[in-house]
């Protein structure tokens, strides 16, 4: 048997292959989808998967205002925000933030899936969230899921 055949091969940088992915957020559960998103933004469906390494997809999600919480979280759920002032923590349910920037609910949900380091901040960077069906990615030739 040829021992050679059984070498791990870890990717980097250059090895690694990304493409581009649109998801549609329109009736989704938003825990269910940004647990997908970010497995698809870690690489983690992909077999030459690195921890080390950014070797996930960039994905687009359109349709962001769209996206449903089940149960009274809508209402009820508080996102907490420091200002850095003495008093200056700040409180806002997604109900309000849907009505001034919808795609933040999104990226609030899938940041906190992401990894807390160098590489989950880059990793960041390659979600891309619109609250409307239009995206300006068309260039790139994205494949829907």
């Amino acid at each position: 048997m040829n021992t050679l055949s059984y070498k791990t091969v870890s990717a980097n940088k250059k090895t690694v292959n990304k493409e581009w992915v649109v998801v549609d957020a329109e009736g989704e559960i938003l825990g269910r989808l940004s647990s997908k998103i970010a497995m698809i933004i870690r690489g983690k469906n992909k077999p030459s998967f690195t921890p080390n390494v950014d070797c996930g997809d960039n994905v687009i999600v359109i349709n962001a205002d769209k996206v449903k919480l089940t149960g009274n979280k809508y209402s009820d759920k508080q996102y907490v925000s420091y200002t850095g002032y003495p008093g200056g923590q700040r409180f806002i349910s997604p109900k309000e933030l849907m009505a001034k920037h919808p795609e933040r609910v999104i990226e609030k949900a899938v940041r906190g899936m992401l990894p807390k380091n160098r590489l989950g901040k880059a990793l960041f960077g390659n979600l891309h969230v619109y609250a409307g069906a239009e995206h300006p990615h068309a260039a790139q030739n994205p494949k829907t899921i």
